[in-house]
Formats: C-alpha cells, sequence, structure tokens
C-alpha cells in the first residue's frame, strides 16, 4: 500500500534546489498559471512515472480535474470525485472506499501539489534550462510533504515534481500532457465494470 499511496500523491499529476525565499512573488505567479492552464478546457490527461527510495518505478495515466482525479498503473486504478476515494488493487481484485481528508487529497491531487504553496510554505524560484524550478518549503515541521520541487515549463506545464516525505525522496515526471474536458463520471467508480471484486469501506 505504500506505492499507491505515494502513487495517489503525486499523481498524477498530479500538477523543485532554488533559491530559498527569493522572489516568492514570481514563484506564486507561476503556480498560479500553471494551475489555472490544467482546467482551462475542463480538465488536462497525463503519462507519469513515479520513482520513489525503496519502492522502484512504475508508470500509468492520470486525468483531473479540478480537485478530482483518475489515474491507471499496472497494479492498481484509483478514482477520487471530490469527497470519496475508491482504490482497486488488480492482484486481490478489492476496492477500497476511503474519505480522504484534506491533507491527504493535498498528497493525492496533481492539481493540488500545484496549490499547496496557498497554506504554509516558503517559495523560491530560479530558471534552468527551459523551465522555472519552484521550491517550496514547510513552515511546520509537522507537515506531511516537508519539501518539493515543482519544475515548469515555459507553457506553464508541470513536467516534474519531486518531493520529501519521511526523509525519502519521490520524483514524478510527467509527460504527454493534454488539456481535454473530462466527464464526471470519469472519477467515480462503477462497480459494473467489476461485478467480482470485493469492496471494503473504510469509511
Amino acid at each position: 500500500m505504500k506505492s499507491i499511496r505515494i502513487i495517489t500523491m503525486a499523481m498524477a499529476m498530479l500538477v523543485s534546489m532554488s533559491m530559498m525565499g527569493q522572489n516568492p512573488s514570481k514563484a506564486k505567479e507561476i503556480l498560479d498559471k500553471t494551475a489555472a492552464n490544467l482546467n482551462s478546457q475542463g480538465g488536462a490527461q497525463a503519462d507519469f512515472t513515479l520513482s520513489s527510495d525503496g519502492v522502484g518505478s512504475i508508470s500509468g495515466t492520470i486525468f483531473i480535474k479540478g480537485k478530482k482525479f483518475h489515474a491507471t498503473t499496472p497494479k492498481a486504478s484509483i478514482w477520487f470525485d471530490g469527497k470519496t476515494q475508491w482504490t482497486y488493487m488488480k492482484s486481490s481484485d478489492e476496492v477500497n472506499v476511503s474519505t480522504p481528508n484534506e491533507s491527504q487529497q493535498a498528497q493525492m491531487n496533481p492539481y493540488k501539489f500545484i496549490t499547496l504553496y496557498k497554506n504554509g510554505y516558503r517559495l523560491g524560484v530560479k530558471e534552468q534550462g527551459n523551465v522555472w524550478e519552484v521550491h517550496l518549503t514547510a513552515l511546520n515541521r509537522g507537515r506531511s510533504i516537508q519539501e518539493m520541487y515543482v519544475y515548469v515549463s515555459k507553457s506553464y506545464l508541470p513536467t516534474k515534481v519531486r518531493l520529501l516525505e519521511d526523509r525519502k525522496w519521490s520524483e514524478i515526471s510527467i509527460r504527454n500532457f493534454k488539456n481535454s474536458p473530462q466527464p464526471d463520471s470519469m472519477f467515480t467508480f462503477n462497480a459494473k465494470d467489476f461485478p467480482e471484486a470485493e469492496v471494503i469501506d473504510l469509511r
């Protein structure tokens, strides 16, 4: 489940060495424009690869629409409709149903990654070639995500995220990003598609 939790943290998307504390207004501007871009056409989709210490790497596809997301990997599929999360594990044919709190939501949705700076993070930014490297550092040592780097292209699209949690670094590379309208049904688990799956309600 550790790998699934890390996948959801980031996925996606979901949406970082820098000049810490320097030019925070520029960093905020970049993240604001990136967040707006992610939902400019009613949603987006992208391919991603997650690499993490002790877990290895795994690739998949993510679809997002504001707070909602749906991610698929060879091992699992995850749906989040803004309130309820369904995690389907292919190996066990099980679906775990949960209601993540605000902190957990911030660890799952790429859009949330882009907007984390709005609450309790110091910002910095510098240019690295053709991308901006935005650095977020938690002001409270109790935050689960203590440090994060978000790499943003000059067209305001996220290309990579590196984050520090539990003293371990994880990296999510993002490619084939495409704005496209996403129906709300995309983000809800449909039991008819998994008739044999065991549903475990953890709420």
